[in-house]
């Protein structure tokens, strides 16, 4: 399990979905800003790539029987 430190900062009184912030990892040096939801989830969530595999290791061809 990951631990963050999550400061955010309105940047609108009335508008509760304009956000500013910044992520901090625990044990982790630097920080990440961010400047909507969007962004925010994208931190605390990221996406992992597949590892990379050649065009043949995903469509190998089908071999023919003669």
């Amino acid at each position: 399990m990951d631990y963050y430190i999550v400061r955010i900062y309105r940047k609108g009184k009335n508008i509760p979905h304009n956000l500013l912030g910044v992520v901090e990892g625990v044990g982790i040096q630097g920080k990440k800003a961010f400047t909507n939801l969007d962004e925010l989830w994208a931190i605390l969530n990221p996406v992992k790539k597949e590892p990379y595999q050649s065009r043949k290791a995903r469509n190998p061809k089908k071999r023919e029987n003669n």
